[in-house]
């Protein structure tokens, strides 16, 4: 029989605490908003305020640590491996499947990075910032898969790309109901009159599964 692994214990260490915040922050943010305040976070981590403040500059540094921290694991959950040998037109495909999968979610209120971006309104705050990153990194990765299939002009490409992706997000949120195949094909549409056709019509479902949705990363216990 196996013995179960027993979670790590908390820690009171600046490294245990930081994580605690961001472990907090993260879903209270996307299910809150970022205007929540700084001692409901607080309580919800079970750290005091100075100890926040120890650790970030300001409310929006967190913001910002925690977004960021959040890109990084979506990204690896999205976007599909680099040793994943699918043809470039299922592996752009593939994101739009994981976005129809996660608008099923219950839970799902959108890209949170939109919508960080929405709240903080100044371009300039370090959330934006991160949300713009991420935004980038998702069209890049359109467009080297859009090269790398021979598409007529990758660049704008993945730009319509993008703005399927983000479009279809928000509707999902608006309508309160799964996107269901729209996204994928609508892409898969795109993708036929910019030159990246499907062999012998597979690649709308080929997917290597679900994402998890947007839920925001969590260590493992």
């Amino acid at each position: 029989m196996t013995t179960p692994v027993p979670a790590p214990a908390a820690t009171a260490t600046p490294t245990g605490t930081r994580e605690r915040l961001l472990d907090t922050a993260a879903p209270l943010f996307y299910r809150e908003g970022v205007g929540i305040g700084v001692e409901a976070l607080c309580r919800a981590a079970g750290v005091s305020k100075r100890s926040m403040y120890q650790l970030f500059a300001s409310k929006d540094a967190l913001i910002a640590a925690s977004l960021d921290r959040w890109a990084q694991a979506l990204r690896a959950r999205l976007f599909p491996a680099a040793d994943d040998l699918r043809p470039p037109r299922e592996r752009i495909l593939d994101v739009f499947e994981r976005l129809a999968d996660a608008s099923a979610d219950p839970d799902f209120r959108g890209c949170p990075f939109v919508g960080t971006a929405v709240e903080v309104k100044d371009p300039a705050h370090p959330a934006a910032a991160v949300a713009r990153r991420h935004k980038q990194a998702l069209t890049d990765f359109f467009a080297a898969e859009a090269g790398r299939a021979g598409a007529q002009d990758p660049a704008l490409l993945a730009e319509r790309l993008t703005l399927i992706y983000d479009g279809a997000s928000a509707r999902a949120v608006v309508r309160a109901e799964p996107l269901g195949d729209l996204a994928i094909t609508t892409a898969a549409l795109l993708l036929d009159t910019a030159g990246v056709p499907a062999a012998g019509g597979e690649g709308i479902h080929q997917g290597a599964g679900p994402a998890k949705g947007f839920a925001p990363p969590r260590r493992p216990t």
